[in-house]
């Protein structure tokens, strides 16, 4: 569907989204019909080389509690994912090169493949070239790498180090990954202070000519222990739900068939319903944390996460009654 910046605008701020929700489910049920993917997240390290200023991980905040999983840990991870009728394990952490080497990522990719069959998602931040060809290579499939804002002066201030001109890094390795034959996945964080609704409409765009083949946005949620989460400057985008929901929406109508997870940080802001609410905007993946138990509150990006203050939220047997009530099923992911 052709969506004009305009119109994008006018979608962000109408008082009633429900007919954009009802456009973005016509549009999964033609591409997607009724099944919705289950693919298991699995948190690798909390150790971070970055002092994002969003993130509680932050090299420098001091009180995060640190971990770092071994290989035959994840490999168990993707073996449960496996059992569980997954067809994909995600595996993401913290910006640690000289923990996440080239060689050990590779030669951990090709014993999942090797010994549970699952599909590989990456999550493992910028890397170089060469790291990204060799993971390919070893068999990996798609990488996530969200570009966070379009904004060079804002994703600058929140990146310390980061150019504020010339090209976007993260974008131009989306773009590099995906000559090498990656299924990319991108997107952004709605809601941080001095971000605009233009802005926002820019990052939809951006993703559609992307042709990225996931997306993956959610709210801002502040962590009280990062610059970020003290700053005072206002925001044009609301961290809510209902807006969430129309940026999925809309990112269905520029990218019919792209896969959008209904993410934990929307769960987080309406732990009953708020994943329910992001498959009625179109979204079609779910990202159950299959992480151990005893490293979940370690991976606090932002507090209050809802796996590790109700793990129940990753119950299989919710997840199955809540997409029964919209009508949908678990379809295993390819």
């Amino acid at each position: 569907m052709t969506l004009a910046r305009a119109d994008i605008l006018r979608w962000l701020t109408v008082p009633d989204a429900e007919p954009l929700f009802a456009k973005a489910r016509a549009v999964r049920a033609r591409t997607k019909g009724r099944g919705v993917c289950l693919r298991g997240l699995v948190e690798l390290a909390s150790v971070c080389d970055r002092d994002c200023l969003y993130c509680g991980m932050r090299h420098a905040n001091t009180a995060a509690r640190r971990y770092a999983m071994r290989d035959d840990e994840i490999v168990a991870c993707a073996r449960l994912a496996g059992d569980l009728r997954f067809g994909t394990v995600v595996l993401q952490a913290g910006e640690c090169p000289a923990l996440w080497t080239r060689e050990r990522v590779a030669v951990l990719i090709r014993r999942i493949r090797a010994e549970t069959g699952q599909h590989i998602t990456l999550s493992l931040g910028e890397r170089s070239e060469a790291d990204t060809a060799a993971w390919r290579e070893a068999g990996a499939e798609r990488y996530l790498l969200r570009f966070e804002t379009t904004d060079r002066a804002l994703f600058a201030h929140i990146h310390p180090g980061a150019p504020r001109d010339g090209e976007h890094p993260r974008l131009a390795q989306l773009r590099r990954m995906k000559a090498q034959g990656y299924a990319i996945g991108a997107g952004m964080m709605l809601g941080l202070p001095g971000q605009t609704l233009a802005s926002v409409a820019d990052d939809l765009l951006t993703l559609r000519d992307l042709r990225a083949d996931m997306v993956g946005l959610g709210p801002y949620l502040r962590h009280p222990g990062t610059p970020l989460g003290q700053e005072t400057t206002p925001s044009e985008v609301p961290v809510s739900v209902d807006f969430t929901c129309r940026c999925y929406a809309l990112a269905r109508l520029l990218l019919p068939n792209a896969n959008i997870p209904s993410t934990t940080a929307l769960s987080t802001l309406d732990p009953r319903h708020g994943r329910l609410r992001g498959l009625n905007a179109g979204a079609n993946v779910f990202m159950p944390n299959l992480t151990p138990a005893a490293y979940r509150d370690g991976y606090q990006i932002y507090p209050d996460k809802i796996c590790v203050i109700a793990p129940q939220a990753d119950s299989l047997d919710t997840l199955h009654a809540d997409l029964a009530s919209l009508g949908l099923h678990h379809f295993q992911d390819q």
